[in-house]
């Protein structure tokens, strides 16, 4: 059963860091595009970040940028998503995707979520004092 499992969520003080894995199993994550979104109650699911298939092309949403890293290891299966500088507006659920779309910015990965194939069954960020 293909499947994509995160973990590495939790609770972080603010300016703290983590580091969330996206493990692929019953596919290879090699031919797939991998992106992260994130969601808070009575809101939408939000693309933060994308990684092209090859791994050459990353896309962060401005809230983001400069903060979290987005990586891909074929050989292990996994997407990562490093975070640092974790602000209280960051705490959310984050799901991580895996699809064969190709995206040149991050407001289209987000039109275009039906695309991700597989999704995540997320995984719980708090950030607070």
């Amino acid at each position: 059963q293909a499947q994509l499992v995160e973990s590495g969520g939790g609770l972080v003080q603010p300016g703290g860091s983590l580091r969330l894995s996206c493990a692929a199993s019953g596919f290879t994550l090699d031919l797939y595009a991998g992106g992260w979104f994130r969601q808070v109650i009575g809101k939408e699911r939000e693309g933060i970040a994308y990684i092209s298939s090859g791994g050459a092309a990353t896309l962060y949403a401005d809230s983001v940028k400069g903060r979290f890293t987005i990586s891909k290891d074929d050989a292990k299966n996994t997407v990562y998503l490093q975070m640092k500088d974790l602000k209280p507006e960051d705490t959310a659920v984050y799901y991580c995707a895996a699809g064969l779309g190709h995206f040149s910015d991050i407001g289209t990965m987000n039109k275009n979520r039906h695309m991700y194939t597989y999704w995540g069954q997320g995984t719980q960020v708090t950030v607070s004092p």
